[in-house]
C-alpha cells in the first residue's frame, strides 16, 4: 500500500490546510465509538494524511493488522509487509482510482499475512477530504477483521483472487502438458523453476508406482530432497504411500497435523517451514500410477474451492503422465520392431568402407520405415539399398522388413537392378497392403567403379569427392514401388555412374533434407554444403549428419547410407565385372552393354569400346539364342607385360560353336567371323555343364 504520499499542488499549504487556512476537524461520532470498542469489535481508525504521507493508525488498527506500535513508523508503506502482494497491487489501484475520479469514499475487502502465516481478511472503509480545488488532501477511515463475514457470495464476485489464480494455474499446467509427449516432459515441466511459483508451494515432490515401490522422479527446490526416500513402498508410513493405498487424496492443514500424521517423515523437512501439505494420487483408468505432494510454508488449511482446484490438477497430470507412457511404450514397440528387421551387421566389402545409420523420430511421430541393406553380390559387386515405407507406425516398419528380405533375395539371385525393382514393387502390391515405398537401389562394381543405379519416387543421391566437395546427380526414375505394378508401368530405368576411387556414393532418405518452409532443393543444398564441411572420416560424417538432424528436431526418421570405393584417386588398377544375362530379359541384356561401355572407359581402353562392345554383345546373342537358359558374361583386364582386356561369355551348352562363311543370302553365321577379325584372340574352354567363350583385346596402358 503505497497510494497518495505525493506531495501539494503550488500555492497550497504545505500543512494540507485550504485557501482560506482551515484544516478538516478530527472525524468524531460513529468512527470513533467504533475506534473506541476495537478490542471487541477488531476493528480501528486511521487518519491518512496525503499531502504529508503520513497515516495516524490507533491502536486498535495495529491490531487488526497484526503489527506492533513499535514496527510501525506513520507511513503507509509499513503495512506493506502485512499486505499479500496481489492485495496491495489491487487496493492501491482501488484507491489511486478514487482520488482520481473524484469519489468521496471507497471500500474494499482485503487480505493480510498474520505474525504465525496465516491469512486474514480485512476489510478498509475510507472518506475522502479534498480542498476548495478538489484535490485530495486526507483520507480518514477504518479496518477491521472481516474473517467471519466474508460470505460465499462476495467470493463469486470476485474478492478472492487467489481462487481465480489457482484456476489460471491448473488451466495453464493443463495446456503446458498438453504438448509433453514423454514421462521426462512431465518431469521437466514440474521441475522447471516457475512451476513452483505458478502452484504457489514452497516445495513439490512427485512418485510414479513401479513394482509395488514408489520412485521420486521429480522435486523442487534443489536441496529439498529428503535422504532415503527415492524409493519408497507402498506400505510405508509416508504420505505418499497413503495416497496410493488409498487413492483418495490427503489435505494437511498444518504443521501439527503433518507432526501426528507423519512421524517418520516430519523431522526431515521440518526445517522448510511447513505449514500445510496436499498430496493427490495420480490416477489413469481407475488405477494408480504415482502421487503429487505440495508443500506450502505460507497457509494453513484449504478451502474446498482449493481442494476441488488441486484434485484437478492432479487428474490432469495423471492423464499426461498416461499419455506418455502409452506413448513411450508403442514407440518402443514400433522401435524394436524396427530394429530386428534393419540388418543385425554389415558385412564387410572388399574394395568399399561403408556406413550406415538409422535415426527415429522423436518429435511428433512415432516410428517410420524407413531402411537400408547392403548386399554382397558375385564376381566383387555389392548392392547398396535405401528405401522409405509410407507411414510412421508399426505396420510400417513389419512392410520394411518384408520388403527388405524379398529384395535382397531379388538381386542375390543374380537379376538386374531394374528387375529387382520391379519385381519387389509387384510384391508389395501384392502384399495386401495400402503402404508404397520409396527406393534407391544401386549395384557397383568395386573393381571398375561401374555403378547402376534404379530409382523408385525416391531422393537423387550425392557423391562426395575426396577434396570434400559434393554434388548431386540426377538418375531417371520411375514411380514408388507398389503404385508401379498397381498402375503397370514397371519399366525402371538404369543410370549408370562411374565411382572413382575416394569416391563416396551417399544414399540417404527424404527425412534427412525436409526442413519446415522449404522445399527439396533447398534441402539438398543445405544437405551438400553440410557434408562439404563434415569430416573426412566416413563414420564421424555419418555420425555429424544424425546429430545436426537431431538437433534440428526433424519430425521424420532418417536412414541413411554411405559406401566410398577405395584406392587412391585416380588410380585405374585392375578391374573385374561380372553379370548375369536371363534368355527372357532383353532389360538385362541392355543393361550388360551400358555396364560393358562404362567398364572399358573407367579402364583406361575408350579407344578400343566399340570394338570391345560389338564383340561382346555378339557372344551374348549367340549364348541367348543358341542354348538353352540365361548367359553370364564377365569383363576383367588381365596384367602382364601387355595391358589385355577379356571377354568371357559362359553358358549352359556343352556345343562348341562353329565359325563358318555366310552365302550370300545369308544373315547369320558371321558372329565368330567379326569375334576373329576384331580381337586379338579368342577361343572356347569347356566349364562343367557348359562352356565359355571368351576373347582378348590388348589396350594401352
Amino acid at each position: 500500500m503505497n497510494v497518495g504520499s505525493g506531495g501539494g499542488e503550488p500555492g497550497e499549504r504545505p500543512d494540507g490546510a485550504g485557501p482560506d487556512g482551515a484544516r478538516p476537524g478530527p472525524v468524531t461520532g460513529a468512527a470513533g465509538i467504533l475506534a473506541a470498542h476495537g478490542s471487541v469489535f477488531r476493528m480501528g481508525g486511521f487518519d491518512w494524511d496525503l499531502v504529508a504521507g503520513t497515516m495516524i493508525m490507533d491502536e486498535a488498527s495495529l491490531d487488526v493488522f497484526d503489527m506492533d506500535r513499535a514496527d510501525y513508523d506513520d507511513r503507509p508503506e509499513s503495512l506493506g509487509s502485512r499486505v499479500l502482494p496481489d492485495e496491495g497491487r489491487r487496493l492501491d489501484t482501488l484507491v489511486a482510482q478514487a482520488l482520481k475520479d473524484g469519489s468521496e469514499e471507497y471500500g474494499a475487502y482485503f487480505r493480510i499475512r498474520r505474525r504465525d502465516g496465516s491469512h486474514q481478511w480485512t476489510h478498509t472503509q475510507g472518506l475522502v477530504h479534498r480542498d476548495g480545488t478538489g484535490r485530495p488532501v486526507r483520507i480518514v477511515g477504518v479496518v477491521r477483521d472481516a474473517t467471519h463475514e466474508l460470505t460465499e457470495s462476495a467470493a463469486r464476485l470476485g474478492l478472492d483472487e487467489g481462487r481465480r489464480k489457482r484456476a489460471g494455474v491448473v488451466e495453464g499446467t493443463t495446456a503446458a502438458l498438453a504438448y509433453a509427449r514423454t514421462v521426462q516432459d512431465v518431469i521437466d515441466l514440474l521441475n522447471d523453476s516457475h512451476a513452483l511459483e505458478h502452484f504457489g508451494a514452497a516445495s513439490l515432490v512427485m512418485g510414479l508406482l513401479d513394482a509395488g515401490r514408489i520412485h521420486l522422479v521429480a522435486e523442487g527446490p534443489a536441496g529439498a530432497f529428503v535422504p532415503g526416500t527415492r524409493f519408497t513402498r507402498v506400505d510405508e508410513p509416508y504420505p505418499m504411500s497413503e495416497v496410493i493405498r488409498t487413492l483418495r487424496p490427503r489435505f494437511i492443514d498444518s504443521a501439527r497435523d503433518f507432526s501426528d500424521s507423519f512421524p517418520v517423515l516430519w523431522p526431515h523437512i521440518s526445517g522448510l517451514g511447513i505449514t500445510a501439505a496436499a498430496y493427490l494420487p495420480l490416477i489413469a483408468q481407475a488405477r494408480p500410477i504415482g502421487a503429487l505432494g505440495l508443500l506450502y510454508s505460507d497457509k494453513t488449511g484449504f478451502s474446498e474451492d482449493e481442494r476441488t482446484l488441486l484434485v484437478a490438477l492432479g487428474s490432469s497430470i495423471a492423464q499426461s503422465l498416461q499419455r506418455a507412457m502409452l506413448y513411450e511404450q508403442e514407440h518402443d514397440l514400433a522401435e524394436g520392431l524396427q530394429q530386428a528387421m534393419l540388418p543385425r551387421r554389415i558385412p564387410e566389402v572388399p574394395g568399399a568402407q561403408t556406413a550406415v545409420r538409422y535415426r527415429s523420430a522423436r518429435l511428433g511421430r512415432d516410428i517410420g520405415g524407413d531402411w537400408y541393406d547392403i548386399i554382397p553380390l558375385p564376381g566383387g559387386r555389392v548392392g547398396a539399398v535405401i528405401g522409405d515405407v509410407q507411414g510412421h507406425d508399426t505396420h510400417a516398419a513389419a512392410v520394411m522388413g518384408q520388403l527388405r528380405i524379398v529384395l535382397r533375395a531379388y538381386a542375390a539371385e543374380g537379376h538386374t537392378p531394374a528387375t529387382v525393382m520391379a519385381r519387389a514393387s509387384v510384391f508389395l502390391h501384392e502384399l495386401d497392403t495400402e503402404r508404397f515405398a520409396t527406393c534407391t537401389y544401386a549395384e557397383a562394381d568395386l573393381g571398375t567403379g561401374v555403378v547402376q543405379v534404379v530409382r523408385a519416387g525416391h531422393v537423387d543421391p550425392l557423391i562426395r569427392e575426396p577434396d570434400g566437395s559434393c554434388r548431386r546427380v540426377p538418375v531417371e526414375g520411375g514411380l514408388p514401388l507398389g503404385l508401379s505394378a498397381e498402375f503397370g508401368r514397371l519399366d525402371y530405368p538404369v543410370t549408370t555412374l562411374e565411382l572413382d576411387p575416394g569416391q563416396t556414393l551417399m544414399l540417404y532418405t527424404d527425412g534427412l533434407v525436409e526442413k519446415p518452409g522449404s522445399d527439396l532443393d533447398e534441402g539438398l543444398q543445405w544437405l551438400s554444403a553440410l557434408v562439404r564441411r563434415g569430416p573426412a572420416d566416413l563414420q564421424e560424417l555419418a555420425d555429424h549428419l544424425c546429430d545436426v538432424v537431431a538437433d534440428r528436431g526433424g519430425e521424420d526418421d532418417v536412414a541413411i547410407l554411405l559406401l566410398r570405393r577405395q584406392g587412391a584417386p585416380g588410380s585405374q588398377g585392375a578391374g573385374r565385372f561380372q553379370q548375369h544375362v536371363a534368355q527372357s530379359d532383353p532389360e538385362a541384356l541392355s543393361s550388360a552393354r551400358h555396364m560393358i561401355r562404362a567398364a572399358v572407359r573407367a579402364w583406361g581402353a575408350g579407344e578400343r569400346a566399340d570394338e570391345i562392345e560389338l564383340v561382346a554383345d555378339e557372344l551374348m546373342t549367340n549364348a541367348l539364342m543358341h542354348t538353352d537358359g540365361g548367359a553370364i558374361v564377365t569383363l576383367r583386364v588381365l596384367g602382364g607385360p601387355r595391358r589385355r582386356l577379356r571377354v568371357e561369355v559362359e553358358d549352359r551348352s556343352s556345343a562348341l560353336p562353329r565359325r563358318r562363311e555366310a552365302g550370300e543370302a545369308g544373315v547369320s553365321g558371321r558372329g565368330l567371323l567379326l569375334v576373329d577379325q576384331l580381337s586379338d584372340a579368342w577361343g572356347v574352354e569347356s566349364r562343367g555343364g557348359g562352356k565359355c567363350v571368351w576373347c582378348e583385346f590388348t589396350v594401352e596402358h
